[in-house]
């Protein structure tokens, strides 16, 4: 089938965070089943190494109104592992030297949609599936759906529309509906796109989607409900026998302890040990720690509150106080960043600290760690507990979201399953609990050896999400 991925950012060539993961990793593992896949990105002016713009082919230039507007659309090309990537350029609105967060995000990201709706008409794709991310994109079932020629202009084309992160809704006021789209006010007047008395691009794409997903099935349940579902519940609850979750996986190419480039020593599941052993001495080295026993504990992570740092200190100076040592790799909010300078002032053998984003030393953290805090407030899915599996180092998790799919938590009796440790309500009293339970339970070899050996079993490809998004898709077009 011939499948368009619309979304705002993809690897290899842009990241901010796990969108990013995800949009390759599926389109890359539907190739490699079989399908037909195009992804269309905005052009921004920075790509990540190696790639340049010397890479990307100019296939079509044309203009497209929104409103007064006359915008002139270039689309750029270029195929990486067998994934069509297209690329819509507009200087004004994507040559910033950042992707998000700008007053104007509405219209940059309007203007992208209206351009691809175009591309794709203009292309001559007629794809099967047109596949939206998050609310940036949130717009194009809509707009095409409204479009009168649309059967003859982009044939019986279905849409799937994936809810990455709820808490960014697209909110705009009513004027943008023609001003930026070229539509009338009755899909607002009609409560179409109607979302606290603001267009709501997100609200938008599950409304005129023809299948909605989010991406665990915990998180699923949760947005269903008043207390998880960010106001979105009553619109999802319309639209609930639509309504799934499939399970964000990771790239077992990328994330392999047995090849992985970026680590110090590869390792598998029978010499982890060892393994383990090398790449924490290398860590500690780069991060002017003192390598002395006991376990390490670590975060890669975003700093800032919906990540649990309003939970987490007081079980990190627990765990220090025993002999613990912790890394944490990010960046985020001030205060928090203090707060992890002061708990470096008071152990600074035992903390490393690196302010900012490193791929390689992310890789070597996750291989020389012990475990891995998740203490999310909420996580649709997250990837960092999936990735620690894989390379052995046994998350502490919040359950919820996807922080609790993947994740079975130890209990003392359950040795032979359980590949992590995890804690239920957001407060410091259970995060310190569990971490201290850890801490324990790393004292004895035998039991802590049999847990990460489960972790390294555990199996968070993609194929079995693929698989998933294939019956998805399948189910549309009978």
């Amino acid at each position: 089938m011939k499948i368009v991925m619309v979304a705002s950012e993809s690897r290899p060539y842009y990241k901010t965070g796990g969108l990013a993961d995800v949009v390759f990793s599926l389109s890359k593992e539907l190739v490699v089943a079989g399908q037909e896949v195009s992804v269309i990105l905005p052009l921004y002016d920075r790509l990540l190494p190696p790639f340049g713009f010397s890479d990307l082919t100019l296939v079509t230039t044309f203009k497209m109104h929104m409103s007064w507007r006359k915008q002139t659309v270039n689309v750029f090309h270029t195929i990486y592992e067998g994934i069509n990537y297209y690329f819509i350029q507009n200087q004004q609105y994507f040559e910033r030297g950042h992707m998000y967060g700008d007053f104007d995000d509405g219209e940059r990201f309007a203007f992208f949609v209206m351009a691809a709706k175009e591309f794709i008409f203009i292309k001559h794709f007629y794809p099967d599936i047109i596949h939206v991310h998050d609310w940036q994109g949130g717009m194009l079932p809509c707009l095409i759906k409204v479009d009168g020629q649309s059967v003859e202009k982009y044939g019986r084309v279905k849409f799937v529309f994936t809810i990455h992160n709820p808490a960014f809704q697209g909110l705009m006021p009513k004027f943008t509906l023609g001003d930026f789209y070229n539509l009338s006010d009755e899909l607002f007047d009609n409560g179409s796109v109607r979302f606290n008395d603001q267009v709501s691009t997100l609200k938008s794409g599950i409304v005129f989607a023809d299948k909605i997903n989010t991406v665990s099935p915990t998180h699923h349940f949760e947005l269903l409900t008043p207390q998880s579902g960010m106001g979105l519940d009553g619109v999802l609850r319309y639209r609930e026998w639509d309504f799934s979750g499939i399970l964000n996986g990771i790239d077992y190419d990328e994330f392999n302890p047995e090849k992985d480039a970026l680590i110090a020593q590869p390792f598998n599941i029978k010499n982890f040990v060892s393994g383990k052993r090398a790449n924490r001495k290398v860590v500690f080295e780069k991060l002017g720690m003192n390598n002395r026993p006991g376990p390490l504990f670590s975060m890669v992570t975003r700093i800032t509150w919906q990540k649990g740092f309003a939970i987490v200190f007081d079980a990190l100076e627990q765990v220090l106080a025993k002999g613990a040592s912790f890394i944490i790799l990010g960046n985020g909010e001030p205060a928090y960043e203090g707060q992890l300078h002061q708990l470096k002032n008071r152990y600074p053998e035992q903390v490393g600290l690196y302010f900012g984003y490193s791929d390689d030393l992310a890789h070597l953290i996750y291989a020389a760690s012990d475990f891995f805090i998740m203490p999310s407030l909420f996580e649709p899915c997250g990837l960092g507990q999936m990735i620690a599996q894989r390379y052995g180092a046994l998350p502490i998790v919040r359950r919820t979201g996807g922080l609790r799919d993947p994740v079975t938590v130890y209990n003392g009796t359950n040795i032979q399953v359980a590949n992590g440790f995890g804690f239920d309500g957001y407060n410091a009293e259970e995060m310190t609990q569990t971490a201290l339970y850890a801490f324990d339970t790393y004292q004895n070899k035998k039991t802590f050896h049999q847990l990460v050996k489960n972790a390294l079993k555990t199996d968070n490809s993609w194929t079995k999400s693929t698989a998933q998004y294939l019956a998805l898709y399948n189910r549309l077009l009978i």
